[in-house]
């Protein structure tokens, strides 16, 4: 298995037979507004380019996961190629209408904690709690989910969440090989962060059983936390041998 790192949320996991698309963010730089103004400079998003060997590997693309619906995980750029390709798509049942009314080929829809057979193998849908505090309740539903296919490693796309119960026990009880992390650290202009703060990164990692794989960096204005900054902290706690930090553009072999 590879998993190719595009940027920001957006990755690729190819295995022998199949290119699974996650989070489709593929607009030029710019195409999207600041979500902070405040807090940090209101830089239009995504602050960088895709990179230049994106093209090829979404030409090679066969299904799509997306996790929920904030336009840094979809765009109007990657609704427009879910289209035009026709890509099944997957996605938690509360996104289904709204994705469908963009015109995308939905093809399987999931609810929390109930495995469904995919493509030969299984796939789990798990909660994720988008931020600490009430600022969770504005940034609504998300989905993370829990991939086994026959004769690959398991992979545990963990999405825009906070640590919790539900992702300690993905961790803990479903054992994947390989857990993504979003690192940023984003945070709007009110409220506590949307996603994990530096402890819980170092808490998730250190409880997951396998490889761990950090994205959600140096991409978009609300997310602070660096890949230098994260580097350090996991070195400084042990961390830094299990997981990979990749540079947008670049892939991990598993």
């Amino acid at each position: 298995m590879k998993i190719h790192h595009l940027r920001n949320a957006t990755l690729v996991i190819e295995t022998e037979q199949y290119v699974i698309l996650v989070d489709p963010m593929l607009g030029k730089r710019k195409t999207i507004a600041p979500f902070t103004i405040f807090r940090y400079k209101p830089k239009r998003n995504p602050l960088v380019a895709l990179p230049k060997n994106s093209r090829e590997i979404l030409s090679r693309v066969t299904h799509c996961i997306i996790t929920h619906l904030h336009p840094d995980h979809i765009d109007k750029a990657g609704e427009v190629f879910l289209r035009r390709k026709s890509v099944p798509v997957i996605c938690s049942v509360k996104d289904e209408k709204s994705l469908l009314q963009r015109g995308l080929n939905i093809i399987q829809t999931l609810n929390y904690w109930e495995p469904q057979p995919f493509l030969g193998g299984r796939i789990i849908g798990i909660p994720a709690l988008h931020g600490y505090g009430f600022i969770s309740k504005l940034m609504g539903n998300v989905m993370g989910f829990f991939i086994e296919l026959t004769n690959e490693k398991s992979v545990y796309i963990s999405s825009d969440t906070i640590f919790t119960e539900d992702v300690q026990k993905v961790l803990i009880e479903l054992k994947p090989d390989i857990a993504t992390i979003a690192c940023g650290t984003a945070r709007l202009d009110i409220g506590q962060p949307l996603l994990m703060r530096m402890e819980d990164i170092l808490r998730f990692t250190a409880l997951a059983p396998g490889k761990v794989f950090a994205n959600h960096l140096e991409a978009l204005n609300h997310c602070p936390t660096t890949r230098e900054q994260l580097k350090r902290a996991l070195t400084e706690n042990n961390l830094l041998s299990k997981t990979a930090i990749p540079s947008d553009g670049t892939s991990v072999d598993y």
